[in-house]
């Protein structure tokens, strides 16, 4: 039995990991990273814009991390979850009106950048990745049950947002943050990727076919490390042939986190009370080299 003078630091530990304040790094870094390749192109940055749209981005993040707790307890595969916010409240219908209440006001933000600039393209892709966030998890889609949600999310946090917040301060397309994007995407990635590790009997119970469940654990340990050494791969390439800047190098300095990452899963694949900060550790990865590639087209 808890004792009750636990319990409050307990259930305020339980919000803290419903709320996931760490995850919301892959919300904001397409938005610096985009605004950065712009500022390399344009020497100027519209704050303006670049604040609405982060704010919007995390508004719209906080629905899909919500709507997921909410479609994921109807499947049941959330039932052994105590930090999900359907079963810390007991109250469905609150989260997911909740939920729907941060889209709308995500989405009224970058309406707002499209108005001010009368252009409804930002608008468009911004729709697109609220779609392929919801073909992710929402009934009767849930592409996520099918192994398919890193292919959904390496595009909704890589191409599409990065683009996105690149035209909101340029209006126009850029090469280089397409490449840019490909790298911000694969981080992020990774992040989903690890949240698969410590449930796969849950995974599997609900019919949840995750890449982790049709790999098994091992392989998927492999696959991970393959993943993180091809971040620092292709803009070591990339660099070379002169399609990214020499700055963007600085990203090497976040090798640490991707060692420590890859050995993390290596050793704990199987473990899944060891593996499961495994996500946290990747997010670590996704910050550093996401500010750090970032900042390598500010200099």
């Amino acid at each position: 039995m808890t004792s009750p003078a636990l319990a409050p630091a307990i259930n305020k530990k339980l919000w803290m990991a419903a709320l996931k304040p760490p995850m919301y790094s892959v919300a904001i870094m397409p938005i610096i990273l985009g605004t950065a390749v712009a500022y390399a192109d344009t020497q100027a940055v519209n704050w303006e814009i670049f604040s609405l749209f982060l704010v919007s981005a995390v508004l719209i993040l906080a629905w899909e991390n919500i709507s997921n707790d909410v479609f994921d307890a109807d499947t049941g595969i959330d039932r052994h979850k105590a930090h999900s916010l359907v079963n810390l409240t007991g109250n469905r219908s609150l989260i997911f009106t909740l939920g729907n209440l941060m889209l709308a006001l995500g989405i009224s933000g970058v309406g707002a950048i499209a108005y001010l600039q009368q252009d409804l393209t930002i608008l468009g892709i911004i729709l697109l990745c609220c779609g392929l966030g919801y073909l992710y998890q929402g009934p009767p889609f849930r592409l996520g049950y099918q192994g398919l949600g890193e292919i959904l999310c390496f595009f909704s946090f890589g191409p599409l947002a990065v683009a996105a917040a690149y035209y909101s301060q340029t209006q126009s397309w850029s090469k280089t943050s397409l490449v840019a994007s490909v790298i911000l995407g694969i981080s992020t990635t990774l992040v989903l990727f690890c949240s698969h590790f410590h449930q796969v009997e849950d995974d599997l119970a609900a019919g949840k076919r995750s890449p982790i469940v049709r790999l098994g654990t091992a392989k998927g340990s492999q696959l991970l490390t393959l993943a993180t050494a091809s971040i620092f791969a292709l803009t070591g390439i990339c660099v070379a042939l002169k399609t990214l800047p020499m700055g963007t190098l600085l990203i090497f300095a976040s090798l640490p986190a991707a060692f420590n990452l890859s050995r993390h899963v290596r050793t704990y694949h199987n473990q899944p009370t060891r593996i499961s900060n495994s996500k946290f550790i990747a997010i670590t990865l996704h910050f550093w080299s996401s500010i750090l590639f970032s900042f390598g087209f500010l200099i």
